[in-house]
């Protein structure tokens, strides 16, 4: 057994792949409205949208990175965010696409707030993400999750076509002990 110091959390990441374009599974209309925020892009809104998607669990990769590394990867040619929005505007779930490596695309972010899930509006931003991403010369996608997710992101994944394709396992610090998140937040993820 390996023991994850105080401070640090543990997880196990699952990586999955689709490697040709398949019909979407996911409803064509919704109550929503997809908006691309072009460069450069509003990293207050962006961080506060990532928090609200992520503080359940545990998101950090975008809030450790300083001003200018976090601006670099938002407004690069080769990053595509999209944003599910409510029709009054407000920002409810999130897209990252990642056209950085030739002939692939990752999903480096996908999410909704709180709230949103078990309605269909993943799919629908599946759905999305399928059509965006499936560009000629794109021969994968892959997305990665973990059990700190979402207890349905795994099996959302692997019904909406992508397989999985590698295991590891992630020590990090704690973001409520970097002071990231409150420490109320993820109680199914006990701050050590």
């Amino acid at each position: 057994m390996i023991s994850v110091p105080s401070g640090s959390i543990a997880t196990i990441v699952t990586s999955l792949e689709m490697l040709a374009a398949r019909a979407a599974s996911g409803p064509s209309k919704s109550a929503l409205r997809l908006e691309h925020w072009r460069a450069p892009v509003d990293r207050t809104r962006y961080l506060a949208l990532f928090r609200e998607i992520g503080a359940p669990w545990l998101w950090r990769g975008r809030l450790v990175l300083d001003d200018a590394m976090l601006a670099s990867i938002l407004d690069a040619p080769t990053t595509g965010i999209h944003i599910a929005t409510r029709r009054d505007g407000t920002p409810v779930g999130m897209l990252e696409l990642d056209f950085r490596i030739a002939g692939e695309v990752e999903i480096a972010y996908f999410g909704l707030v709180p709230g949103m899930t078990g309605n269909g509006h993943g799919a629908w931003l599946m759905a999305h993400a399928m059509r965006l991403a499936w560009r000629p010369g794109i021969g994968r996608i892959w997305v990665h999750t973990c059990d700190l997710d979402h207890p349905g992101a795994l099996g959302f994944y692997q019904r909406e076509g992508f397989r999985p394709f590698a295991r590891a396992v992630e020590i990090y610090a704690d973001p409520r002990a970097e002071g990231l998140y409150p420490p109320t937040v993820a109680p199914h993820a006990p701050l050590l």
